[in-house]
């Protein structure tokens, strides 16, 4: 990234939609850096690294909510917030592992 750039630039670059950013913004957990002459928000260095950090721990389960309560937080609290959520993860890919496992017998069981 390296330069601040339009909010059309920043969700294309980042691939996260308009309606996120705005939606991450009413939430409080990003702003823009400024606007150019044309009135178009602007996104420093900074806030793109925000942004791209708020859809990872999104996209690791976090709710907007969850995300607003820690990201600002001490690098071990966010650590260890990240560490929990990965196990949740976990576990749920197990109980699908385990779910499709047993769909797999049934499928067996239902050809016989």
């Amino acid at each position: 990234m390296g330069k601040t750039r339009t909010l059309s630039q920043v969700c294309s670059l980042l691939e996260i939609s308009r309606r996120a950013v705005q939606g991450y913004e009413k939430a409080g957990l990003v702003k823009a850096t400024g606007k150019n002459k044309y009135g178009y928000l602007l996104y420093d260095e900074a806030a793109q690294q925000r942004i791209k950090r708020i859809k990872l721990m999104q996209q690791l389960g976090f709710k907007v909510k969850e995300i607003k309560d820690v990201i600002d937080s001490p690098d071990d609290v966010l650590v260890q917030a990240i560490n929990l959520q990965i196990e949740k993860m976990n576990d749920i890919i197990r109980e699908k592992e385990d779910a499709i496992c047993q769909a797999k017998k049934l499928i067996v069981e239902i050809k016989k």
